[in-house]
């Protein structure tokens, strides 16, 4: 696709909204830049103009993003940070040294660790270390590369990079749904133990979604752990709310299935993350391009009708 210069906003303007962005105020975004605060304001709004939406409110002493701009600013970022690494990457050179990735406990052992092996074939020097928190929020460890959280997309002093949104929906095995004659309307789930994650609000949200209310006193059993809920879901002991992506191998193998169509869109969603004080290297540029890659296939997976569990295959095949 040929992009005609004037179609790319200036980069001094794009740098006034990402400073201004992630420290919430033109002052501090002009002291970081060297520049005057009339001077981000005016980058703000010849930004704004060329892009025909606002990006900004001014709210008392600060600014907030509108709906708009936090999308458009996470694009800004990711953009930026490709630029930043471009020059510390040479096209074709070997990608080697150590990579530390912090990730949910579940991403990481439902997900993740099914295809990290494709990202080492294509990089044989690179050394990965995976490890997980008790937050599906953290990214505060001094001595990670990358972040994947489970959020709601707004972590102040990091680059942002969103992966996917997630779209719940009932999940159990085939034994447990050959029981009293299967699952036929939503609120024959109440038959059954209900597995929760941490809390009651997903199923409460769906059931709701259904036209179904949540008992105060229904049977419930609550795990710290997604592995944990899959495993009791895949084990006939309830029923699981989980998501495609995550749950890809244990639907692809038959372990678990999905017995109604009706999904809830959680307002968090996965993102990809690397603190503003550590500078870009080339492994953590390899993980994020790989990773990017490899969940637009499985997207792609999913809108086509396909189960995602073998794009990893398919990428080295």
């Amino acid at each position: 696709m040929h992009i005609k210069p004037s179609q790319i906003p200036p980069m001094h303007a794009l740098t006034a909204l990402e400073a201004a962005a992630r420290l919430g105020s033109i002052w501090q975004a002009a002291d970081e830049l060297g520049v005057t605060r009339s001077a981000v304001s005016h980058r703000l709004a010849q930004l704004e103009e060329i892009l025909g939406f606002a990006l900004v409110r001014r709210s008392g002493k600060g600014i907030t993003l509108t709906e708009r701009g936090q999308r458009y600013v996470q694009e800004v970022r990711r953009s930026l940070d490709l630029l930043a690494g471009a020059q510390q990457e040479t096209v074709g050179s070997p990608v080697g040294g150590a990579l530390r990735v912090s990730s949910t406990p579940g991403f990481a052992s439902m997900w993740l660790c099914n295809h990290i092996a494709s990202l080492c074939a294509e990089h044989p020097e690179l050394r990965i270390d995976i490890v997980t928190g008790a937050n599906l929020a953290d990214v505060d460890a001094k001595d990670v590369d990358v972040f994947i959280a489970f959020g709601h997309g707004h972590w102040p002093g990091h680059i942002v990079r969103h992966l996917y949104d997630v779209d719940f929906q009932p999940m159990c095995s085939p034994a447990l749904l050959s029981r009293f004659a299967g699952l036929n309307k939503p609120a024959d789930v109440l038959q059954f133990q209900l597995l929760h994650l941490r809390e009651r609000e997903d199923w409460a949200q769906w059931l709701n979604l259904s036209g179904v209310a949540l008992p105060g006193d229904a049977a419930g059993i609550t795990c710290s752990d997604m592995m944990l809920v899959q495993r009791a879901a895949i084990a006939g002991q309830g029923i699981m709310m989980g998501d495609e992506i995550t749950c890809a191998a244990a639907l692809a193998s038959g372990q678990l299935v999905s017995p109604f169509n009706v999904r809830l869109r959680s307002p968090n969603g996965y993102y990809l993350l690397r603190s503003r004080r550590q500078r870009v290297t080339p492994a953590a540029l390899a993980f994020t391009r790989w990773l990017d890659d490899l969940i637009s296939r499985t997207l792609t997976a999913l809108k086509d009708g396909r189960l995602p569990a073998a794009v990893a295959q398919e990428r080295r095949g």
